[in-house]
């Protein structure tokens, strides 16, 4: 007697209906997975992005019109950095003015307080005969240069390995507490900022801060490196800072010189011997 069995009523198809079912299942709830997570972290994007573009170690490379940042604003060197402005670009071909632009731009973050806004990068760029933007690519490339305010004295912790191994963390958040702000937040009576640097050279003498001193703008502008510090020495350079003073810069460990072992060397202790398969007395 012949009997019909519909394909769906077969076991090995009904089991292979019922896997294709939870495949299609998991794939839907998967894609609603990955919906909410991208849509999570979009929404955090939009959060940063919200922020002060000075909450992170360099300010963001974007510009946002403000009233005291715009292209509109005049800007120009001043009589004395005009005069430096002619010295600088001496030192470069006159078709190859652009050349320029970095030691013009830091010229110009000296004599405004220690940032540059966008009239000044427009002012370096008619000078070296450039698009606007090419200036703008250098400005938001190096973190020597400060695109938003910072205190007259920016004090920059050196974040890389050593330093870091040696304690920098601690010194950041010494200042930062002592302070009362955020990294790369202004002081109310606009003396200091704290920010990261990255390597500075000084790994032997770990950790280290630099201060940028821009209280006299170009004409007495310093960058100095305190090395060799600690979360009690830099609370004390700040205070002597703020009340004037110029705090020895260097290393600050009493029983070091400069980048010399601690306690004085042990070793290369008299002049050194030539070598003896040389007359040196013949050269």
């Amino acid at each position: 007697m012949f009997s019909y069995t519909t394909p769906f009523t077969s076991p090995s198809l009904l089991s292979l209906s019922l896997s294709l079912c939870d495949l299609l299942r998991v794939v839907a709830s998967s894609s609603k997975m990955l919906a909410r997570l991208a849509a999570s972290r979009f929404n955090e994007i939009r959060q940063i992005f919200r922020q002060p573009s000075r909450a992170f170690s360099t300010a963001l490379n974007y510009h946002l019109d403000t009233p005291d940042n715009n292209p509109k604003l005049p800007w120009e060197f001043t009589e004395a950095n005009q005069a430096k402005v002619k010295e600088i670009l001496s030192h470069y071909p006159s078709n190859y003015k652009q050349s320029a632009t970095i030691p013009l731009l830091d010229l110009a973050q000296q004599q405004h307080g220690g940032w540059l806004p966008v009239s000044a990068m427009d002012a370096v760029a008619k000078i070296v005969e450039v698009p606007p933007i090419r200036v703008y690519e250098v400005a938001t490339f190096y973190s020597m240069f400060n695109r938003a305010k910072v205190g007259k004295y920016h004090l920059l912790v050196c974040g890389t390995t050593p330093c870091m191994i040696r304690g920098s963390r601690g010194i950041e958040e010494a200042l930062l507490k002592h302070l009362g702000v955020k990294r790369n937040e202004v002081t109310p009576d606009g003396l200091f900022s704290v920010g990261e640097m990255e390597c500075m050279g000084c790994c032997v003498n770990a950790p280290m801060i630099t201060v940028a001193d821009y209280s006299n703008g170009s004409e007495g502008y310093t960058y100095n490196y305190f090395e060799d510090i600690t979360p009690e020495k830099v609370v004390e350079i700040v205070e002597k800072l703020r009340k004037g003073e110029k705090p020895p810069h260097g290393t600050q460990n009493p029983r070091r010189i400069k980048s010399g072992p601690e306690g004085g060397n042990t070793t290369l202790l008299s002049e050194p011997k030539p070598p003896p398969c040389r007359d040196l007395d013949s050269c």
